[in-house]
């Protein structure tokens, strides 16, 4: 079979990237992403064009999800209202996704294009759900170009390494895109139920202080309780060792390999530089214009001061914890590189000091700014460590992972402990 598509996209590529696209998009069992990939080898041996081929796929990408829509509106809705029910999709239940699907169905839809058995249906359901046509257009089409230029300039990146890597490529491109289709679910039940959750989390915490009668017993029964958590989590961890670093051999060489083959030998000026982001002089800086805020703001000092600095010396204390768990050497024989010292620190370091400046921040968009300028930091040290072969990407990722941890659990201490000093007030 792939010998056949092989052949197929050496006489014909232009032309079996627009129709096979068009056709998968409908639902047909074709392999775009091992066409597109294969393209991209092409375009490295300099047989077809670059900007060409995304152009070709993206557009044949695109009349597919346009058709499917139009299939969807046409015959769509009668369908569900006469068979909806007995696939448990009646009329009802059919309004409510439709509801939903025009609030947050538009994201959903870039997204989709890199989970399979996904994206060949949500044209249909756009145009079942009646998806203002202009709308539809602009999110499905750009997702079409980003899918498409995303797994061509893959294949172009790998080059002669394309058959090695390119499964490896489309499996953590899924995982990738389940888990952010994973996350628009969770905000969007956030925002839909936050009352609710308000309500029970200030219901939890009165009956927690009624219970324990003082409010340093309940600090201490949540300090108990993340003691516990993390107790767990590093015992889970300490189970799954040898599983992560056999797993993460395929990840670690791929990432290497395009990261190495996109930012070249010019490069080393600018990644000293993402590097020095991470450095303590620059981290510290930050923390102290934090204190600095918190002080001129005004609001709850002592208790942003002192989760401040928690997080900071907690921090330290659970990098060096988990690095001395899993005792990983690095490339070059480094010790402890797993996870990375300097993307957590970054995580959560830059993440805390932010997040406090920024929350009493009432400008529009600024929280969402200052969200997306620590990714981009912590991105950017993180590319600097795999460049100058200092760490493994899995390291890497780790640090994200487990810094984001601590930083996600010291914002919900922080939350918690302030609605109990104005319930305590109060």
């Amino acid at each position: 079979m792939l010998s056949f598509i092989q052949n197929l996209m050496n006489q014909y590529a232009y032309y079996v990237l627009g129709i096979a696209l068009m056709l998968e998009l409908l639902a047909l069992p074709i392999p775009g992403e091992v066409l597109m990939t294969y393209a991209g080898l092409l375009v490295f041996e300099g047989k077809i064009n670059w900007i060409l081929s995304i152009m070709t796929a993206g557009i044949g990408a695109s009349i597919g999800m346009t058709i499917s829509y139009w299939l969807g509106y046409k015959l769509g809705v009668p369908f569900f209202e006469k068979h909806g029910s007995k696939i448990h999709l009646g009329p009802e239940k059919l309004k409510k996704i439709s509801i939903w699907f025009e609030r947050y169905g538009n994201k959903l839809l870039i997204i989709a294009f890199y989970i399979p058995g996904f994206r060949h249906f949500t044209g249909y359901f756009s145009g079942v759900t009646r998806m203002p046509l202009r709308t539809y257009m602009v999110y499905a089409y750009t997702g079409a170009f980003i899918w498409t230029g995303t797994f061509i300039s893959l294949g172009k990146i790998l080059g002669p390494q394309w058959e090695q890597f390119h499964h490896s490529i489309t499996r953590y491109l899924i995982i990738a895109g389940i888990v952010l289709a994973v996350i628009l679910l969770v905000v969007y039940a956030f925002r839909r139920y936050k009352n609710q959750l308000y309500d029970a989390t200030v219901l939890g915490l009165n009956k927690g202080v009624k219970t324990f009668h003082t409010l340093g017993r309940v600090k201490f029964l949540i300090l108990v309780s993340v003691g516990v958590f993390l107790t767990l989590l590093i015992v889970m961890a300490g189970l799954v060792q040898d599983f992560l670093e056999n797993e993460f051999v395929e990840f670690d060489a791929l990432t290497s390999y395009i990261i190495h083959a996109i930012f070249d030998e010019s490069w080393a000026v600018w990644m000293n530089g993402f590097a020095y982001l991470a450095s303590f002089q620059i981290l510290l800086t930050v923390v102290a214009l934090s204190l600095v805020w918190i002080v001129v703001k005004g609001k709850d000092r002592m208790l942003e001061a002192g989760f401040l600095l928690f997080a900071l010396i907690g921090g330290e204390i659970w990098d060096e914890g988990m690095r001395q768990l899993f005792h990983r050497s690095g490339p070059n024989n480094l010790l402890n590189t797993f996870p990375s010292e300097q993307t957590l620190n970054t995580i959560i370091l830059l993440g805390m000091a932010v997040y406090i400046i920024v929350r009493h921040v009432r400008i529009a968009g600024a929280r969402t700014a200052a969200f997306l300028f620590v990714l981009a930091v912590s991105f950017l040290v993180g590319i600097s460590r795999i460049y100058f072969d200092i760490q493994y990407p899995s390291d890497v990722v780790a640090g994200y992972v487990f810094g984001g941890f601590w930083l996600s659990l010291n914002v919900v201490l922080l939350e918690i402990f302030r609605l109990l000093r104005k319930n305590k007030m109060s």
